[in-house]
């Protein structure tokens, strides 16, 4: 399996690298590894749905 770093993600996630750190740290991003202080991502991920969303908020209320 291909992984990608951060970095790689935040620029084609379009969001910056912390918050990329931040949804790995949560537990947003599927599959991903943590080593040391790096966290490796699966090249098949997609981006985590954005809380403030209406596409995130009408998902959470089909979930229920």
């Amino acid at each position: 399996m291909d992984y990608i770093t951060t970095n790689e993600a935040a620029k084609l996630w379009g969001i910056t690298v912390r918050q990329v750190q931040s949804k790995c740290d949560s537990g947003e991003v599927d599959g991903v590894i943590r080593i040391g202080r790096m966290w490796l991502i699966p090249k098949s991920t997609s981006k985590p749905l954005d809380g403030r969303t209406k596409a995130a908020k009408k998902s959470a209320d089909d979930s229920k």
